[in-house]
């Protein structure tokens, strides 16, 4: 479609001439796979999605059932989804496998859990030092980084949609003072992804673990320490109860990415109004999930304040330093993967240094003056 064209269309739009929904199919809409189907049916499309998350776990769980519920009541019952928790219908990090396989229609979880298998798909969760939530959303959304991530996923037949962010995290609990980087060493840390490539370089032992896992954990010494989210989850999860020290910042996750994953040649059996309606409900759920990050985080610090055993400090600046070269140093050998991963990354690079110059202006300005 031509500028011109476009212009046209959007005049439409301002002028009343032109309905969005009629706007939309016109620009082509995000999310909009080709449906083999008519737009619209009475067929219903009774689905399953299988999750990373336990049953019912605050705000990842719960967005996953909101979602169920959005599609179910804008579909008029056409679109009804069942989700089922880690464990529930298959193990929490078989998710990924269960959905492209066809077990299930739609999964929820994170993309640096199927590294292993897809490499690139690292960068769709987030990295050390990397890009935070609005940025990543806006690399996604509006910066080509939603393309690349769905020629990824075509791959292995499934089809990605941006499932919300945690915001910057925390940098994790330990039952020991972390003063240097030799603190790190030979300490098993629950720590997924590029996060866990450095601290390994570090001196640590990364465990990939699921949620449901990780108190078990640290209770029985499997782990020494852990990451997890921020204060809400962490303190719902009772980490507070079992470990001395709280550290920030979460170096190793600073705005993660969560995704729903779709087994495309089911969604492709989708009439186009059902395509629409589930992409639609998703971009919610996104916004929804970081907000409520972000006011449950802020309430459940202060409780954590409260807590007399524990004691919240920062990272020491010189381990911050140290790791922050080393995950240049991980992410450059990491993108070596192969050529999709290289391509990923690159692409990922060009934006966070394009966001530099806007961010120290704007956002960065903004709360350095607050601290003046």
């Amino acid at each position: 479609m031509s500028m011109m064209d476009r212009r046209k269309i959007l005049q439409g739009i301002a002028a009343g001439t032109i309905g969005l929904p009629l706007a939309l199919r016109l620009l082509g809409g995000e999310g909009h796979a080709q449906s083999t189907a008519s737009s619209v049916s009475g067929e219903r499309f009774d689905w399953k999605m299988v999750t990373t998350w336990p049953p019912g776990f605050p705000i990842l769980g719960e967005g996953c059932q909101m979602l169920a519920d959005m599609c179910r009541e804008m579909s008029g019952g056409r679109l009804n989804i069942t989700v089922y928790g880690g464990g529930e219908l298959v193990p929490a990090l078989e998710a990924f496998d269960a959905v492209r396989q066809g077990a299930a229609e739609v999964g929820s979880g994170a993309a640096y859990y199927w590294a292993g298998k897809l490499p690139a798909a690292q960068f769709f969760a987030g990295f050390p030092f990397g890009l935070n939530a609005q940025q990543m959303n806006a690399w996604l959304l509006a910066g080509g980084g939603m393309e690349l991530w769905r020629e990824l996923y075509a791959t292995v037949g499934l089809l990605p949609f941006a499932g919300g962010n945690t915001g910057v995290q925390m940098g994790g609990w330990f039952n020991r003072e972390i003063n240097s980087v030799d603190d790190f060493r030979g300490l098993k840390m629950r720590m997924p992804g590029l996060g866990g490539r450095v601290l390994e370089r570090l001196g640590g032992t990364p465990v990939l673990l699921p949620g449901g896992e990780i108190y078990t954990g640290l209770e029985r010494g499997i782990l020494d320490a852990t990451e997890w989210v921020g204060p809400y989850h962490d303190y719902i999860m009772g980490f507070h109860e079992i470990a001395k020290y709280y550290y920030y910042p979460g170096w190793h996750e600073p705005g993660t990415n969560f995704e729903f994953f779709v087994n495309l040649e089911k969604y492709r059996e989708l009439p186009s109004d059902l395509q629409r309606i589930f992409a639609v409900a998703t971009h919610y759920i996104n916004v929804y999930t970081l907000s409520a990050f972000e006011a449950k985080n802020a309430e459940y610090l202060a409780k954590l304040k409260e807590v007399p055993t524990l004691s919240i400090r920062p990272y020491p600046a010189e381990l911050l330093d140290l790791a922050r070269r080393v995950s240049v140093e991980v992410m450059d050998e990491y993108a070596e993967s192969d050529a999709t991963t290289r391509k990923v990354y690159d692409s990922i690079q060009r934006f966070q240094q394009l966001a530099k110059p806007w961010n120290a202006i704007t956002e960065q300005w903004f709360y350095d003056g607050l601290r003046t």
